[in-house]
């Protein structure tokens, strides 16, 4: 099984080793991506969860109706690793992996995949930005 050195490892070795990254607490990283994503990655046997806040939903009704769908079409289409969902008032994406037989090019793809779709979407999410 991976350890939480292990992951520290892989976090260390994104985008060639120039990822800013820093441990809040034991098992417990953001990771700041060349493009300027928190991505928040926690080591929580048997998975590692990669996690970054997109915005928060929009008040009104129909906006919000119109921006759950296309979070979902989202989910359906767009993200091959992890999906958005809602933590709290903000929406979030996030994936899990299992430890038992992660690799770096696993972790790697996955992390790609986040900051890959948090900058292709952001600007059909922008105009559902209120705050």
């Amino acid at each position: 099984m991976v350890t939480k050195e292990d992951v520290q490892s892989m976090i260390d070795r994104l985008e060639g080793g120039t990822v800013e990254n820093r441990e809040v607490e034991p098992g417990f990283w953001v990771v700041k991506s060349q493009h300027g994503a928190e991505i928040v990655v926690s080591f929580a046997p048997p998975v590692v969860i990669l996690r970054v806040r997109v915005m928060e939903p929009p008040v009104e009704t129909g906006k919000r109706s119109d921006f759950y769908r296309q979070l979902l079409e989202f989910n359906a289409h767009d993200l091959v690793h992890g999906s958005y969902g809602l933590e709290g008032e903000h929406v979030v994406l996030t994936d899990a992996l299992e430890l038992g037989h992660l690799d770096f090019e696993e972790f790697e793809a996955t992390f790609d995949s986040l900051t890959l779709a948090l900058k292709s979407h952001m600007s059909a999410l922008a105009p559902y930005r209120e705050r």
